[in-house]
């Protein structure tokens, strides 16, 4: 049980040839959506936001991605969460630039800011997780089906 809990939060993964992504890619998604909102290629409606859907957007696709390679399920959560948090500096640091620094810093930083983040990335992470697993058991199946199916036409 506890190495079936270890695999889901950790992952399984069998495909090691690129061992580092799922370390590189919450802070590449933070980078990544800081910098896109800073130059605006993503949009901020406005308003209060409860979900800036772009960065969601982006951390959800890239925990699609690393569920699908079997990366677990702690990997999908960090990043979302590091996606939305890069919405949320652009939004403290650059949004905020009539206060001083300290005060946008401790804003940025506030507990409840970042707990609310985080029940985000738990949601949003999760359900990505789950769809990039099953659409890889989805895979592996079909693949173990034609081969199969490919070895008994061949009379093996």
């Amino acid at each position: 049980m506890a190495s079936a809990l270890r695999a889901a939060l950790l992952g399984s993964s069998r495909d090691r040839s690129l061992p580092r992504l799922r370390l590189v890619a919450p802070p590449l998604c933070f980078a990544v959506a800081f910098a896109a909102y800073a130059v605006g290629v993503f949009s901020i409606a406005g308003g209060v936001i409860f979900v800036p859907f772009d960065a969601a957007a982006l951390g959800v696709a890239v925990a699609l991605g690393l569920a699908y390679r079997r990366d677990g399920l702690l990997f999908a959560w960090l990043t979302v969460y590091a996606a939305l948090l890069g919405h949320s500096a652009v939004h403290y640091f650059l949004g905020l630039s009539g206060r001083p620094l300290a005060e946008r810093a401790a804003a940025f930083l506030s507990p409840d800011g970042l707990v609310f983040l985080g029940v985000e990335a738990l949601v949003f992470g999760t359900v990505a997780w789950l769809v990039g697993t099953l659409a890889a058991v989805a895979v592996e199946r079909v693949r173990d089906r034609r081969e199969s199916a490919g070895s008994t036409a061949r009379g093996e």
